[in-house]
């Protein structure tokens, strides 16, 4: 095996290792259940606790981590018998961080929880839910399941409802002394998994407010924003792909094939270039079009915070930057290509054009590929329907047009620049910034999950590093084997190259000060939230939620008199982080947000696990929310009809909207008159409320 190609191995095993080691989870359950008498089932749950963690017991305080507990989710013929019991050996500690005592078992514990057979036939099911961590982190909350059934007594058994005198005694006498004090509420409980959804649909918060937002706002310059940024976004990519090793030169031959195919008919000629460019744009679109049509825009939103997808993508960036790098050569099978390219030299017309038009797109997969897949995934985070088809659009015009051009205008060839040397260092350029946007891509998963593996400091260490690296390649200080052709030694820099390198380098110095909390807002949208941060010396003002609950907020709000300012943000959002650090730093900003509202943020991408999941009917299909971010998403698309991220609302204590909604703009000014306007109007409504 050659050098390269065990490279290679070496890496992918690495990184596999890696996506393993990320995903494994430090506790390992086991279920049963045991028959302890011919009226009482035991359902157990063993757990293995890796060495450095520990799993927390049942009952700890709300505000603490995440007590274990047990949720029935049916239960036919049988019916609980008190709370879950946890057995082993139990550490309890006072933590510094929660203010508390912990209680918790390391190495192994053991959770029983006891059913009583009340039916002929018996049916139980449900999970365990418990909080893992270690000494530096907390690992998402695990869910163990369960889903067993029997046979009961001949003779009906007799329930008895459990006194409450009796049963509150019983707790305080069970309950480990140092947590006698605890409010009752705070012990684990057994409940239903799926409660009404009227409950939910009927509260006054939550009644939707499409037509009071619409006649607020008047006309929308959301929507068209988005989707104007989405195609400058696609043409950006199709501008970078064009400059490719695997782009550029199909350019002449494309051109000069057409121009031959019609020696004496110059405008059959321009008109099988000007379809061929045509038939271009209408496969990346159909490709556009196609992921919408599988997935949804609803869908495709969840699936750009999607952890696996999120570090598979972050992997396939690695892969193509270590190709782009050298290491290595990426291509589709060459079957493929030939097939399509015999297919279109044995057809006429239309079809052997587009035909042509498909095997460009097959042969510079290699370089177009990943550009293809950040675009489609950048689109669909934007949650708009069209995104990834106006994206694509803007992909496929950008790539088309030379062939255009070049076609119309025959003699511009002679003056375009020849493929050589400097498609290398194109190709490079795009390694390191695929190498700086998979770190993003596992951003996303990471803060979507609680992970804490890529805090706001290491992300910026790893970026200084990249940039800075870049840097040096651009002036001519770092190397790699691609550059050097035959043994000769590399050619000095262009002077263009090493402008862009100075520039690279400047930007990597421009972070350095973001390790110490510096707001460094050029990167704002990429990097973690600051909170991240565990060193901070940044003195600006911060602005924090006071609430990430919607319902506990809105009767904060209404007790404290103020007006709500809602913030849908997500852990994934772009634009979300450049709205925190362009401009809720701004003092007059941030003395507003944090002194005149109630401030709620609610992440659509948290993945924590609702207690109890809520069926809904949406666009006639029922669907169950399983999360936070399921409950917070399905608020904004029910009460205000929208489903993109940032989104600013500011309600009165009531629910109703009182200003038009912001979205992302770094316009500071625009953003004082939302919340001013907001805040008057509140006041004005409460006068005139307290006059009649």
């Amino acid at each position: 095996m050659n050098t390269p190609k065990r490279t290679f191995l070496i890496t992918a095993l690495v990184l596999i290792a890696a996506t393993a080691l990320f995903a494994q989870d430090p506790v390992h359950f086991t279920v049963a259940q045991k028959q302890v008498s011919p009226t009482e089932v035991d359902v157990v749950f063993t757990g293995k606790i890796d060495n450095g963690w520990h799993v927390y017991s049942p009952g700890l305080p709300a505000d603490g981590p995440i007590s274990a507990s047990i949720t029935t989710e049916k239960a036919e013929g049988a019916q609980p018998v008190g709370k879950l019991q946890a057995r082993g050996k139990e550490i309890s500690t006072f933590d510094k961080v929660f203010e508390m005592n912990l209680r918790y078992y390391e190495n192994s514990v053991t959770f029983v929880q006891r059913y009583k057979i009340t039916g002929k036939k018996w049916h139980v099911a449900g999970f365990l839910e418990y909080g893992t961590c270690n000494d530096e982190m907390c690992m998402p909350p695990g869910n163990v399941e369960f889903d067993y059934q029997g046979d009961g007594p001949e003779e009906p058994v007799e329930t008895k409802k459990d006194d409450p005198a009796e049963t509150e005694q019983k707790a305080v006498e069970e309950k480990p002394a140092e947590d006698v004090a605890a409010p009752a509420d705070t012990t684990a409980m057994v409940t239903t998994a799926v409660p009404e959804a009227d409950s939910l649909l009927t509260a006054k918060w939550w009644q939707p407010s499409g037509e009071e937002i619409d006649r607020l706002n008047g006309e929308s310059e959301g929507e068209d924003h988005s989707l104007l940024y989405m195609f400058l976004a696609g043409l950006l990519g199709g501008v970078l792909a064009l400059f490719t090793p695997c782009v550029w030169p199909i350019i002449p031959m494309t051109v000069s094939f057409f121009l031959k195919r019609a020696k004496n008919d110059r405008r059959q000629g321009v008109r099988d270039a000007l379809t061929y460019g045509a038939a271009i744009v209408v496969i990346y679109v159909s490709l556009g079009l196609a992921v919408t049509a599988l997935f949804g825009a609803s869908k495709l939103n969840e699936l750009s915070t999607n952890a696996v997808f999120n570090i598979f993508f972050c992997l396939l960036l690695v892969v193509f930057a270590l190709s782009f790098f050298g290491m290595f050569e990426l291509t589709l099978p060459s079957s493929w290509s030939n097939k399509i390219d015999a297919k279109a030299g044995n057809t006429t017309g239309l079809l052997s054009i587009f035909l042509m038009a498909f095997t460009l797109a097959l042969v510079s997969f290699s370089c177009t590929g990943p550009v293809i897949g950040a675009l489609l995934v950048e689109c669909a985070s934007q949650g708009k329907l069209w995104g990834p088809a106006i994206g694509m659009l803007g992909f496929a015009i950008a790539l088309a047009l030379p062939f255009t051009i070049f076609a119309l205008f025959p003699t511009l060839l002679k003056a375009a620049p020849r493929s050589g040397g400097w498609m290398n260092t194109i190709k490079v350029v795009l390694g390191f910034i695929e190498l700086a946007f998979a770190l993003k891509f596992f951003s996303v998963a990471d803060l979507a999950y609680g992970w804490r593996l890529l805090d706001r400091e290491v992300f910026l260490c790893l970026w200084i590093v990249i940039f800075g690296a870049l840097g040096l390649y651009l002036v001519g200080m770092l190397k790699f084997q691609s550059d050097v052709a035959d043994g000769q030694p590399a050619k000095p820099m262009p002077v263009a190259c090493i402008m862009l390198g100075l520039c690279s380098l400047a930007f990597a110095i421009y972070m350095v000060p973001g390790l110490w909390g510096a707001p460094c807002k050029a990167v704002s949208a990429f990097a973690p939230p600051v909170w991240t941060q565990d060193f901070n010396l940044y003195k600006a003002q911060a602005v924090e939620a006071q609430y990430t609950n919607y319902e506990e907020g809105m009767a904060a709000a209404k007790a404290q008199g103020k007006p709500v300012m809602l913030d849908f943000t997500g852990f994934g959002c772009v634009n979300c982080r450049k709205m925190e650090a362009a401009v809720w730093t701004d003092p007059q900003v941030a003395a507003r947000l944090n002194n005149d509202f109630v401030l709620i943020s609610l992440f659509v991408d948290d993945k924590t696990p609702l207690d109890k999941r809520i069926e809904i009917t949406e666009n006639g299909q029922k669907r169950t929310l399983r999360t936070v971010g399921d409950k917070w998403s399905y608020l904004q698309r029910h009460k205000f009809n929208y489903n993109a991220q940032p989104f600013y609302v500011i309600l009165d204590n009531d629910g109703h909207p009182l200003a038009p909604t912001a979205v992302y703009k770094e316009d500071i000014p625009l953003y004082m008159n939302f919340l001013n306007t907001g805040l008057d109007n509140y006041k004005n409504k409460e006068t005139a409320a307290n006059g009649e």
